[in-house]
């Protein structure tokens, strides 16, 4: 592709890399940027430079925050006792879109998965055990995609988990498998996560 200046060029270059961009789809939003206005655009870059600049990772549950000690963790009314497990933010925003659940979160950070090379120890697994041990937790909630990976890292979790004096649950198999819990709408999502069950009732016998 050719273009009539380095500067778009470069800019449509940054803007490829994103996923699901493309060199021609880049160079179409970059095109509709220069026909805003030089404030908006500005407001643009520097909302993107505040974003890496100033934010953070929650202490307690790891999730993205601005603080840290996220909302979800520093909200008295919700119960410390349960712990939802899920891979990473989108799914806690699914899921507290829900209004569904009032107890706190644990990001992973992925899924374990041999085919990409992620490994248990490269998930935030440990600091959940850790949580089990140093904690009053009563329960584990399993909120991880019905993938193969999902899957996999629940039974990994389960394993590590079984031996604890804490009940471990999984969402209801409402949701088909094979599907990312970020895609799922809310009311399906909303009755898994009321309907969910004890995990081991989860496992192929």
């Amino acid at each position: 592709m050719n273009f009539s200046s380095k500067l778009v060029e470069n800019a449509v270059i940054q803007l490829s890399k994103l996923p699901g961009i493309g060199k021609r789809s880049a160079l179409r939003l970059v095109l509709h940027m220069l026909r805003q206005d030089k404030k908006s655009i500005e407001k643009f870059g520097e909302t993107f430079i505040d974003l890496i600049n100033n934010i953070q990772y929650c202490s307690q549950c790891y999730c993205i925050s601005e603080n840290n000690i996220c909302d979800v963790c520093s909200n008295p009314n919700r119960k410390k006792e349960i712990i939802c497990v899920i891979e990473d933010v989108r799914v806690m925003m699914a899921i507290e879109n829900t209004m569904q659940f009032n107890g706190v979160y644990h990001v992973l950070g992925g899924l374990i998965s041999p085919m990409d090379g992620i490994g248990p120890d490269d998930l935030k697994i440990d600091e959940l055990i850790q949580k089990v041990d140093l904690n009053m937790v009563h329960e584990i909630i399993f909120a991880l995609s019905s993938t193969m990976e999902g899957d996999t890292t629940n039974y990994y979790l389960f394993k590590r988990l079984q031996d604890k004096q804490i009940k471990i649950s999984s969402i209801a198999r409402g949701i088909a498998i094979g599907d990312e819990l970020e895609y799922t709408d809310e009311v399906t999502l909303g009755a898994a996560l009321s309907s969910r069950i004890p995990y081991e009732n989860s496992l192929i016998k």
